[in-house]
């Protein structure tokens, strides 16, 4: 069994101790540190996502109101909501509401917004675990494109090997 650091020289390097020799290996190297770095940032987001929605959450809890809304328009990423508070001032968020799915148009639902930010609202009773599985969901589906991908520069790789031992490739830019 490799360990983690002997997998990540791999994944960076390829199967070779040296240092890229021709201009085919060298881009090989640069397209597998790129491949790393986007599926680093995309599960930096959904990390990033689920936080966001946690500080949300706990802004909302802090310092909560609830309301009776009406849901102006609905969508599965974004709906528009309308609640009035118990001091009879009307607000429509302009981000919508958090958590919007399974809304609709015309329904009338409870939510709770932050007293000093009416416009930070969430469904009742739904939190940031909702985030979770969609956001895994990403950074999972990040991870196996990467993995396909260099999967086939490990193959390209041995291939570039291959031509080497045959002598169809020199060495040299």
């Amino acid at each position: 069994m490799r360990s983690p650091k002997a997998l990540l020289r791999i994944l960076i390097h390829g199967r070779s101790d040296e240092p890229p020799d021709t201009r085919a290996r060298a881009v090989l190297r640069w397209v597998r540190i790129t491949v790393l770095i986007i599926a680093g940032l995309v599960t930096l987001q959904s990390v990033l996502l689920v936080a966001g929605a946690w500080r949300d959450d706990v802004a909302i809890q802090h310092n909560m109101g609830v309301a009776q809304a009406e849901v102006l328009s609905a969508g599965p990423r974004r709906s528009t909501i309308e609640f009035v508070t118990p001091e009879r001032v009307t607000y429509r968020p302009e981000l919508g509401v958090l958590y919007p799915s399974e809304l609709s148009t015309g329904m009338r639902i409870y939510v709770e917004y932050n007293k000093s930010d009416p416009n930070l609202v969430r469904v009742q009773h739904r939190n940031a675990g909702l985030a979770i599985i969609p956001a895994g969901s990403i950074a999972v589906v990040a991870w196996l494109v990467a993995l396909v991908t260099l999967g086939g520069l490990a193959l390209l790789d041995k291939r570039l090997d291959d031509q080497v031992e045959s002598g169809q490739v020199t060495g040299g830019s």
